[in-house]
């Protein structure tokens, strides 16, 4: 079979076509009129955060729910796949790959940035009170927000769609493809335009959040490497930081090399263990462990009332800026991440499922803004340095801490290198994602639509950079979010009565159906960091 027959039998003959069109339309746009792409962007930012806000806040706390409604209720025991199965992966193993999971871009470049805005920039003003910036309250309230976002809101969102592809998958031999959670609901008409609907929305919410990761890790990687290099920090830099990480994530796609890629994402998790280790020693360690599970202790007590905040009484624009911005990147992600979940996942049971990866790469991420977040607000607090001067939303934060602790250089140079193997598996992981879903659940896509993928990602944060830089990050996200988290919403719909059905003894997937899906495997490739 030629490569061009391979490439036709891969591909779905509406979703990618319909996908790829839509992708290229924006490019084109965004590449031919700049400043109106940019007001455009804006615009639908503010009308989505002003009129669907809510919806953000509500689908959220409704799939945490959910997820805690799972873990617990009659369906616990239900297993990711037939009932004698058992799980590919030991716990231990299972374990290291969520932390994995819970490991990117996002961390690097928010682990100071936030909690020091929070803290020293832009406090919110959360209960009718503005807290006083640079105080006690202010730092301690900069956590717990902190927390909030990288919390179990967004593993919930993880979780529900992670959990659909592998029951479906796995249980009872569906395509891995969000589509096929709406069989139970709709039947054969699964495979129609409501099926490719859902599939397209994934793939751009898909696109717009892996773009979204790769401009805040270029626009960290040139702050870095001006602190160190005095490397000019603008836009036409981080454009060609884009093009030459692109060329590297594309180089990976086409050697097919998966161990040299699995080695490199295991390399960078070493690397990041040491930049966090690093900074847990040099700096405050006591002050560190203690705040460990006193920020936890605030988070647990303070989950219910934060789930629902929406800035109603107050906050002018704070919720929408931060908290909804982040609630639309996680739905937009969800596809990447819930497809490497599901991977490692067959043969565990729900609970099992539920309370892995709700509660193991959360306090991960906790210890992460831990020991970054709490010691810069420690340097802060105690007068030793003011590492808000260089907050400025491009990722410097990380690196105005560094500067603050012995070996300096070493460690700002350890954290660009990072970041950087971040942004290359992150595409070349994404790209396969992506391609799974546009060629209708194909576990073995060609190359060449990888690399189409794997350069579209490139060109897409290349494009929202020239249109606004984080701005335009945020409203791709929101924009592309919005859409599918109402299909979120529906595929947990599609899991309950998939599992009312299994307990009640009826047949979830008619035979027929059933046997013609393709047989899902592990893949290596889908290691999304």
């Amino acid at each position: 079979m030629s490569t061009l027959d391979r490439v036709k039998t891969h591909i779905h003959p509406v979703v990618f076509p319909v996908s790829a069109g839509l992708i290229v339309l924006f490019v084109t746009y965004g590449a031919v009129a700049t400043e109106s792409a940019g007001a455009a962007l804006n615009a639908v930012f503010n009308f989505v955060i002003s009129t669907f806000g809510w919806f953000f806040i509500a689908s959220v706390a409704f799939l945490l729910i959910f997820c805690l409604w799972l873990a617990i209720g009659r369906h616990a025991d239900v297993k990711l796949g037939p009932d004698d199965s058992e799980p590919d992966y030991s716990y231990l193993t299972w374990f290291s790959m969520l932390f994995a999971a819970g490991m990117g871009i996002g961390l690097v470049f928010w682990g100071v940035e936030e909690p020091v805005s929070h803290f020293a920039i832009d406090p919110p003003q959360r209960i009718g009170e503005q807290i006083a910036a640079g105080s006690q309250e202010a730092a301690s309230e900069a956590m717990l927000l902190t927390f909030h976002h990288w919390g179990l809101g967004p593993w919930a969102v993880y979780a529900v769609l992670g959990l659909s592809l592998a029951y479906f998958g796995y249980r009872h031999g569906l395509p891995m493809t969000v589509r096929s959670a709406l069989y139970p609901l709709i039947g054969e008409r699964y495979k129609g335009w409501l099926g490719n609907l859902v599939d397209i929305l994934a793939i751009l919410g898909t696109m717009f959040g892996i773009a979204t990761s790769l401009g805040l890790g270029v626009a960290q990687i040139n702050s870095g490497l001006n602190r160190l290099f005095d490397i000019p920090v603008s836009s036409g830099t981080q454009i060609i930081l884009i093009a030459l990480i692109t060329v590297a994530a594309t180089a990976s796609v086409m050697s097919g090399l998966d161990k040299g890629i699995k080695r490199l994402s295991q390399t960078n998790m070493i690397l990041a263990a040491i930049l966090l280790g690093f900074v847990a020693l040099a700096g405050p360690t006591l002050v560190l462990l203690t705040a460990y599970f006193e920020n936890i202790g605030n988070y647990v007590f303070q989950t219910i009332p934060l789930l629902g905040w929406g800035g109603s009484y107050g906050g002018d624009g704070w919720a929408g800026a931060w908290t909804i911005f982040y609630w639309a990147w996680w739905i937009s992600w969800s596809p990447f991440v819930g497809m490497f979940i599901a991977r490692i996942s067959r043969g565990r049971t729900i609970r099992e499922f539920i309370g892995g990866v709700l509660f193991v790469p959360t306090l991960v991420s906790f210890l992460w803004f831990t020991v970054m977040g709490n010691t810069a607000l420690h340097l802060e607090l105690e007068g030793i340095a003011t590492i808000s001067e260089t907050v400025d939303y491009a990722g410097s934060g990380m690196f105005g801490l560094l500067e603050a602790l012995p070996a300096s250089a070493l460690m700002s140079v350890l954290a660009i290198i990072v970041v950087t193997v971040f942004f290359v598996t992150s595409s070349d992981s994404g790209s396969f994602v992506i391609d799974m879903i546009a060629s209708g659940g194909q576990l073995d896509p060609p190359k060449g639509l990888r690399l189409f993928w794997a350069l579209s990602e490139g060109v897409v944060a290349a494009v929202l950079l020239s249109a606004g830089g984080l701005g335009a990050f945020q409203a791709g996200s929101v924009a592309t979010g919005l859409p599918f988290a109402v299909v979120l919403v529906v595929v947990a719909w599609g899991v309950a009565r998939g599992l009312a059905k299994d307990s009640a003894g009826e047949i979830v997937v008619e035979p027929a159906d059933r046997d013609s899906s393709p047989t899902v495997t592990a893949s290596s490739e889908l290691d999304p960091r």
